[in-house]
């Protein structure tokens, strides 16, 4: 199959997308623009590649999650990609995503993978203002501050930022991956779609100009202690077993009960035990 990669000048960035970089404490080589909308499937599927790439390469770059749900909107009748339920409510999620990463870019990430826990895996109705402050709850956010960014100017502007990032960059659907190179001076790489995990270390060992060697992957226990809930199929893409070896292991650790099986839209998740 062939691979949506597409060159953007690195230059045609605006003082909109800019605004982004105030985040940075420690500057890194490689930033990566990851366009994707919440409740996408397809953006949740390639989470246990970034995940892999952040603990194999993660000392070279930074992400910027951009939230591009509006793309749920416009390509729905287009081409049925997505399968939204509540379109015209999903101005809320993004003002939910920016009002917590107004507490931080950490914070901001941590919240948007609860939510996205909580609409795939739970089944809850992530459009409840309950269950975001839940979400919120979840990720150790300042609640009071959480609940007044909901409807803030900054967390609204954020929400133009991206939609502006998403149209300088001419993204067209989620997910979308643009790979820059912040100290040279050439084209970044925009790729679209779910690709293998070598087709992102390929693109970034280009856009190094290198091919470092990959750091060495943390204890599955830390692993799960950090994540609180990991994928079947997650595990054995961060870890690089078939399926049959991840569940050996997550077999022996259930024995032990540190972990605890668990089974949504026919796939197999497994929940730490401090988060039973």
């Amino acid at each position: 199959m062939a691979l949506n990669i597409a060159y953007y000048k690195n230059s045609k960035l605006t003082n909109t997308s800019s605004k982004y970089r105030f985040y940075d404490f420690v500057q890194k080589p490689i930033e990566i623009y990851v366009f994707v909308d919440p409740l996408c499937s397809e953006c949740w599927s390639l989470e246990p590649y970034l995940k892999k790439l952040s603990i194999e390469y993660g000392r070279f770059f930074t992400i910027r999650p951009i939230i591009s749900n509006h793309l749920q909107v416009v390509n729905y009748n287009q081409d049925r990609h997505h399968t939204a339920e509540h379109p015209a409510l999903f101005p809320s999620i993004s003002l939910a995503v920016k009002a917590a990463e107004l507490q931080g870019k950490n914070a901001g990430k941590t919240f948007l993978r609860k939510v996205q826990e909580t609409y795939f895996l739970k089944k809850h109705n992530i459009f409840d203002l309950n269950i975001l402050i839940q979400c919120a709850e979840e990720s150790e956010l300042d609640i009071q501050e959480f609940k007044n960014d909901l409807s803030s100017i900054s967390a609204k502007n954020a929400c133009h930022s991206d939609l502006n990032v998403t149209n300088e960059m001419d993204v067209m659907d989620t997910p979308t991956i643009v790979f820059f190179n912040e100290q040279i001076e050439e084209q970044g790489i925009k790729i679209s779609g779910i690709n293998s995990y070598e087709t992102y270390v390929l693109i970034l060992k280009k856009m190094l100009q290198k091919d470092p060697i990959p750091s060495q992957k943390p204890p599955l226990e830390d692993f799960l202690t950090f994540h609180g809930v990991a994928a079947h199929r997650e595990i054995s893409i961060v870890y690089d077993w078939t399926t049959a070896e991840t569940e050996s292991v997550m077999k022996k650790l259930q024995l032990k009960q540190k972990v605890k099986k668990a089974l949504a839209k026919n796939e197999v998740f497994w929940k730490y035990s401090q988060s039973i």
